[in-house]
């Protein structure tokens, strides 16, 4: 009996919808004044519901609103690093026009074509020999050598990179008085190299900076290349050091070709 006490409760319900219902139609039916009450309590209904509507379509379209904000976001993230990219470039000039009372000459360029995974790695910039480019160019950024120009046409120059087995450079490992030895392209990595033939009497401690020596005609002195890591032995009496470089060839953009304004007369000179 217990289990059926819901079901008086439940048929009393009824009985009052049912009640309400027939009220609401006799109303309707019976006078204006009722039916003005019935006409405002439905525009009450219906705006409640407009209501709850216009908040379901103003939090999907916040949403919307938050997607076009993050796209507008990095948009300007996008346009942020081409600024760093450009005050890098600026920073590339600012140090080539100090350096230029040294004997060499520098031009902004741009790479537009570079390969990176090969064994024999090459760059192409957007400057030819109209622009001043000639062969035997050395190419740098603001991290260090990238390579060397090998040939030039009118608005473009094909340059070896760095990433070639067949490009050192004359390095410095630490000041002035360090050991000079060629650094050389470790084979296999877009941001490694080996310096080699440095004498065991040279002391130096992993993490020390290793320059251009300026031995080279090609390239001007003490231009930062990268960090000195592990070393080993080489026949009894040479360290051959790794060498983390500064610069990731896989993240070349922005570059500056120097010439050695000499350069003509050194080689006129068998020098």
């Amino acid at each position: 009996m217990r289990r059926r006490s819901w079901i008086p409760t439940l048929i009393s319900f009824a009985v009052f919808i049912v009640l309400e219902a027939t009220s609401v139609h006799i109303m309707s039916r019976n006078g204006e004044l009722q039916k003005a009450w019935i006409t405002g309590s439905m525009h009450s209904v219906t705006g409640t519901f407009k209501g709850w509507t216009q908040s379901v379509k103003e939090y999907f379209s916040l949403k919307g609103a938050n997607r076009r904000l993050a796209e507008e976001n990095a948009a300007l993230r996008a346009r942020l690093g081409q600024a760093q990219e450009m005050l890098n470039q600026i920073r590339i000039d600012t140090i080539s026009y100090s350096r230029a009372s040294r004997g060499y000459n520098y031009l902004p360029a741009e790479a537009v074509h570079m390969s990176h995974n090969r064994q024999h790695n090459y760059i192409i910039l957007n400057r030819g020999y109209e622009d001043g480019v000639k062969e035997k160019s050395g190419v740098i950024t603001s991290n260090g050598v990238v390579g060397i120009i090998d040939a030039v046409s009118a608005h473009h120059s094909f340059a070896f990179s760095f990433m070639n087995p067949d490009i050192s450079i004359s390095a410095r490992l630490g000041g002035e008085e360090g050991a000079v030895g060629p650094l050389v392209w470790d084979g296999r990595h877009s941001n490694k190299a080996v310096l080699k033939e440095i004498p065991l009497q040279y002391r130096f401690s992993p993490g020390d900076t290793v320059y251009t020596s300026g031995h080279s005609f090609m390239f001007p002195a003490d231009i930062p290349l990268g960090t000195a890591g592990e070393s080993r032995i080489v026949n009894g009496s040479t360290n051959e050091i790794q060498i983390t470089l500064f610069q990731d060839f896989r993240c070349i953009r922005y570059v500056s070709i120097v010439h050695n304004k000499s350069l003509e007369e050194l080689e006129e000179g068998g020098l």
